[in-house]
């Protein structure tokens, strides 16, 4: 959750470290700190609450040290006070520590160490590491003797880090810096993220590439048990048992310019704006032009006349969509399973109703928090798909290799269906999972997730559709009008953004005091209610619940009166009827009703208070237009009410800690 960065180099180090700082802020902003090595000592400075804070007390100080580390800090382990703040020091403060993670045996280890005379000066379990580092060095030392070699003694710091990190239990990433080695710099990682970024005699380190790319693109990203020595002549990685590794670095294909606002007054606003040219990216890199010619279409309605719907898969014919994954992940398949947390697993559940809709396949969707502790029985045939735009999801990530253990446990030769769907392929989860649909949705700064959201749904639509094909549950007829649709939603979006950001900027104003709402859908839009619900909840800090429309008349429409608007996704389609009705059930309740309709459908004019049109599209197509204006709404109450929309208080961008 937090954000550590490091450099060393023939800069000074002060100003990258708060620059890559504030390229990281998305990820906690509790407090924040940096600390450099300066004529032999530690020099430390932090402070409570978001980074300008830091900024402030490091105006006008001169400080020329080429080595350091910083830290932006989302609190677990103590309150957002700055004697919580990172860095943290031993002792003696010789020997500086950030940490993004947490330690889970940090209470035992702080007891040791304080019977052996440490002092502890925070709340922190990350305080726990440089009094374990200290005590590892002094022992060292002892065990050495006094004829020591100068390489030896070069390698004890090193040494003394790798020691103490196999003695961590928990999720960790660190950077240390320790006073009396000034040109090295040791970073180490268990089950969160870090990279080593590669400049002309400087390096740097950081929690995510988005703090390296002003400097570089060329990068390393450490695995689960490696740790590394940075100097100003090179890059040492080993394992944590010692064993040096060879690594090349990759080179990012990003730029400086893609992280910044771009005349927009925050990044969310930005991120929402770019949601047609994600949503046209994603379906350029995967939709298969070549798809649909007569020859081919064919033989599809050949197999289908003769094989009915549940066909064997048939290679042999290309697919509409260009995935790349192995037959063998779908042969035979009988059910999935999907594990993700937040706006993901909002993701997820219309990635049911497509998988079951046009695909045929029982699909179940969790949170793997919970999955992970109680997993569904384990079902032969089961693809399982873990879904996180960071791909560094902490709970996600470990209900998925629960399962890789799981299904091991019943044959060592057993190999697990998986599938993961990210933003970020080089993350965790690609490490994890050999098949990836990549959403090419680009750096996502604001916290709360709005474009990556739709590049899933588009990747749940793609996948469905890849499915149903292979299984061969649609004909081409139906095939071709959903990938006529997909191809449109581009500019209907645009079309959303042009013509009513204004108008609901304007209708925010009427709702920044409100203190409830309530979101309805049906069907594939029931989850976009929940979205809807769940961004007005993260950014504006207004109690908003999302319901499925023909629930309110169970429980919910106890809370309604003239006092909570209600927003209601009613889209021409199987269930819009039924959504009109329930509209009404709530306006006999003096509710004020706002409906996310298209234009021109009388009945939903006759029935809302105040509508929010969108274009006319297929029901099974809705959810990529009903979310834009449920984002942009959730936006301008925020901004109305003077809040800090791209970093809401509590929240980080990427949850890596259970």
């Amino acid at each position: 959750m937090c954000g550590i960065v490091g450099y060393i180099g023939t800069q000074a180090a002060s100003g990258i470290l708060l620059e890559g700082l504030r390229k990281l802020e998305y990820r906690g902003y509790d407090s924040a700190g940096i600390a450099t090595i300066l004529d032999g000592t530690i020099h430390c400075v932090r402070a409570k609450g978001k980074l300008h804070n830091l900024q402030e007390k490091l105006e006008g100080e001169q400080n020329p040290a080429q080595v350091g580390i910083g830290h932006t800090r989302w609190a677990t382990h103590g309150k957002p006070e700055e004697y919580n703040a990172h860095p943290h020091t031993d002792t003696k403060r010789r020997i500086a520590v950030v940490q993004n993670g947490i330690i889970e045996n940090y209470r035992e280890l702080r007891e040791d160490l304080k019977a052996l005379g440490h002092e502890f000066r925070s709340e922190t379990d990350t305080e726990t590491i440089p009094h374990l580092i200290a005590e590892e060095m002094s022992q060292g030392s002892k065990s050495q003797g006094l004829e020591d070699s100068s390489t030896q003694q070069s390698l004890l710091f090193f040494e003394a880090v790798r020691r103490a990190v196999n003695k961590l239990r928990g999720a960790f990433a660190i950077a240390v810096i320790n006073a009396d080695y000034p040109d090295e710099l040791i970073v180490a990682r268990q089950q969160a993220p870090l990279v080593i970024g590669f400049g002309q005699g400087e390096f740097y380190c950081a929690s995510d590439t988005p703090a390296l790319v002003p400097y570089t693109r060329a990068v390393l990203t450490l695995e689960n048990g490696e740790i590394a020595r940075l100097t100003p002549l090179g890059v040492e990685v080993y394992t944590f048992e010692g064993q040096r590794l060879k690594k090349a670095p990759r080179t990012l294909n990003w730029n400086p310019v893609m992280v910044e606002k771009q005349g927009f007054k925050h990044f969310m606003l930005k991120e929402i704006y770019e949601q047609p040219g994600v949503v046209r990216a994603c379906l350029e890199n995967y939709l298969n032009d070549k798809w649909g010619n007569e020859s081919v279409m064919g033989v599809m309605d050949e197999i289908l006349a003769t094989d009915g719907i549940h066909a064997t898969p048939t290679p042999l014919l290309n697919s509409p969509v260009r995935l790349n994954l192995p037959l063998d992940l779908y042969t035979n398949l009988q059910q999935i399973q999907i594990v993700a947390c937040g706006t993901s697993w909002h993701a997820a559940l219309v990635g049911k109703y497509l998988l079951e809709q046009l695909a045929g396949i029982p699909t179940q969707v969790q949170y793997a928090s919970e999955f992970r502790y109680a997993p569904s029985p384990l079902t032969p045939h089961t693809l399982m798909i873990g879904v996180t735009q960071s791909g560094e999801t902490a709970d996600t990530l470990a209900a998925l290799e629960m399962e890789i253990r799981r299904r091991k446990d019943l044959a060592a030769d057993y190999q697990p269906r998986l599938l993961g769907i990210t933003n970020r392929p080089e993350s965790s989860l690609g490490n994890l999972i050999l098949n990836i649909i990549d959403t090419h949705a680009g750096i996502e700064i604001g916290v709360a997730a709005t474009k990556t959201f739709s590049a899933q749904l588009v990747a749940f639509y793609l996948l469905a559709i890849d499915l149903a094909y292979h299984r061969n549950t649609l004909s081409t007829d139906q095939l071709e009008k959903l990938l006529d649709g997909l191809r449109q939603l581009p500019a209907e979006i645009e079309m959303i953004l042009e013509s009513q950001e204004r108008y609901i900027e304007e209708l925010a104003h009427a709702f920044a005091e409100t203190q409830d709402f309530i979101f309805l859908g049906r069907g594939i839009n029931f989850p976009i209610a929940l979205e809807g619900a769940l961004k007005l909840k993260e950014i504006s800090y207004i109690h908003a619940e999302g319901y499925p429309a023909g629930e309110m008349k169970h429980g919910p429409i106890a809370l309604l009166d003239a006092k909570v608007p209600v927003v209601t996704i009613a889209m021409p389609g199987t269930v819009f009827e039924k959504v009109l009705s329930n509209a009404q059930e709530a306006r006999a309740r003096d509710a004020q009703l706002i409906g996310v309709t298209p234009m021109d459908e009388k009945d939903a004019e006759d029935t809302f208070d105040t509508l929010i049109p969108v274009p006319h599209v297929d029901e099974i197509l809705s959810p990529l237009v009903t979310v834009i204006p449920l984002q942009l709404l959730a936006y301008h109450i925020a901004a109305r009410r003077g809040l800090d929309v791209d970093q809401p208080r509590n929240l980080a961008k990427s949850v890596t800690v259970e």
